[in-house]
């Protein structure tokens, strides 16, 4: 063999990562169509109220099928290299970024408090009613933020990193992150500024630990303790709990308003304050069971962060 022959493909359809980033992203977004149809049309064979929330589940399922499929089909690595590893750091991670996650909106939510801009008025329900809407909506975002972080930071992105590097990537996506919620009930430029941060957090969550667990749990913490904790709508949505509701008062830019506490300044505070201490911080990092696995992040120069 000669040496030409023997050198790495290049050019439209290899790059030095074999298939070229574009190929592969385009490839993933074709098998998820394919798989979420069908799985659509089982939530619909299957009717009643399956059919009515089958939504995220067939987001989820769709995405991690596809980014599966192309790992082991396209790039010879296992399933775990995504993100979602049977990993005994997975539930560490969970954890970690429930409470991350939760204290970061607990910590925009207190900032309005301290400026008499939020307060909680009793509502009707019971304890049981109570305890039951906490594991249900705990449930329902649980499902909501994997199947957005597996669209996200899953395979579309990972791939991207390698073909257009780090940032780029990370600010790419957080884009379009942002743009998928421009038609929500009272979006608002600071709501969708912060959702744009939001995702460049999420995107850091993800690359310093290359845990799709932390950045799920990140995701669910924030939209938990905003929706069912303390009672406020999520990007708009609202999902009324017994016993008590919120009440804000103050400018909507500051507040949030209709919107919820991601419409408003004190969030995009704390948004960046939290992805400026995921990125630093030295007690993040890759677990010795994701390195072996090799995700697709880690063959590139730049995505390691402050290890």
């Amino acid at each position: 063999m000669t040496q030409d022959a023997a050198a790495p493909r290049s050019g439209i359809l290899y790059g030095p990562y074999g298939l070229r980033a574009g190929w592969r992203i385009l490839g993933y977004f074709l098998l998820a169509a394919g798989t979420g149809v069908v799985l659509s049309s089982i939530a619909a064979m299957i009717g009643g109220r399956i059919a009515e929330v089958a939504g995220f589940p067939v987001m989820l399922g769709s995405s991690l099928l596809a980014g599966w499929g192309m790992l082991a089909l396209v790039d010879r690595r296992r399933p775990g290299a995504l993100g979602f590893a049977l990993d005994p750091a997975a539930v560490r991670d969970s954890a970690a970024g429930l409470g991350i996650g939760g204290a970061m909106l607990g910590a925009a939510v207190a900032l309005l408090a301290v400026a008499s801009m939020s307060r909680w008025v009793a509502d009707e329900g019971t304890v049981p009613e109570y305890v039951a809407a906490l594991a249900t909506s705990f449930a329902f975002f649980a499902v909501a933020a994997a199947a957005e972080e597996a669209v996200f930071r899953g395979y579309a992105f990972q791939a991207l990193v390698q073909g257009v590097g780090v940032w780029p990537a990370v600010l790419g996506s957080s884009a379009l992150f942002a743009l998928l919620h421009a038609n929500n009930p009272n979006v608002t430029p600071v709501a969708l500024a912060n959702i744009f941060l939001a995702g460049v957090m999420l995107a850091v969550a993800y690359l310093r630990t290359r845990s799709l667990w932390f950045a799920t749990a990140v995701h669910l913490g924030w939209n938990w303790a905003m929706a069912s904790l303390l009672d406020f709508p999520v990007s708009g949505i609202v999902k009324d709990m017994p016993l008590y509701t919120a009440r804000e008062t103050g400018p909507d830019w500051v507040t949030g308003g209709s919107f919820g506490p991601e419409a408003g300044i004190a969030a995009s505070l704390t948004i960046a304050a939290g992805a400026v201490w995921m990125w630093r911080t030295r007690r993040l990092g890759e677990s010795p069971r994701m390195r072996q696995l090799r995700p697709l992040v880690d063959d590139v120069v730049g995505a390691e962060g402050r290890t």
